[in-house]
């Protein structure tokens, strides 16, 4: 009983979190909007897992069209900030500096509580569901970072993957120019070592 009632309000106070995977082709900017009230916590974390140079440019827009956060060619990045007027902000991933490569990027949007009533003359808060509270932040930021993680590792693997075909490739060629080289070596050296019979 006690084990369900902790998971119901675990689920309860989890903060919405969504992980999604989108390309964003070349000349193109995709953009993701949250409607939230004032003095919420959000946050965005991304990373460009395939594409051109992994970089592309964000920005982050608040329901009064103020930039709050604006990058060039970044690769990865996590930004963190309070709601300061309450309506839609806008999250965008602009990959118009390309010029036909499209970019794969993976991000995070992570929208905490609202701001919390004012408590009561009277009132005490509950020290279990400040422990869930903490629980359930914790548990978010594990599974953002097996999401970072699990792109780390597609990242490094193709780029393993890429620099392993170079090397067999370059070894291959390697390998025909010493066959050709001591072909041409023994051919040379027999013409050299030949007698030639004056008539």
């Amino acid at each position: 009983m006690c084990s369900k009632v902790i998971i119901s309000l675990l689920l309860l106070y989890t903060s919405s979190t969504s992980a999604y995977f989108i390309t964003v082709d070349a000349h193109a900017e995709e953009c993701f909007f949250d409607k939230v009230e004032a003095g919420t916590k959000m946050g965005l974390t991304f990373e460009i897992a395939e594409g051109g140079f992994l970089d592309i440019d964000v920005r982050i827009v608040g329901p009064d069209d103020k930039v709050i956060y604006q990058g060039e060619r970044e690769t990865s990045g996590k930004y963190t900030f309070s709601a300061h007027t309450a309506g839609t902000y806008t999250y965008c991933f602009s990959n118009k500096m390309s010029t036909m490569t499209p970019k794969v990027v993976m991000f995070n949007m992570a929208i905490g509580e609202g701001p919390k009533a004012e408590h009561q003359e009277g009132d005490s808060t509950n020290k279990l569901e400040d422990m869930i509270r903490e629980l359930s932040a914790s548990l978010t930021g594990v599974k953002q970072e097996q999401e970072y993680m699990q792109v780390r590792d597609r990242i490094h693997r193709s780029i393993n993957e890429n620099t392993n075909s170079r090397v067999v490739m370059w070894s291959f060629f390697e390998a025909l120019i010493l066959v050709a080289m001591t072909l041409g070596q023994v051919y040379y050296l027999k013409r050299f070592f030949e007698v030639r019979r004056v008539v």
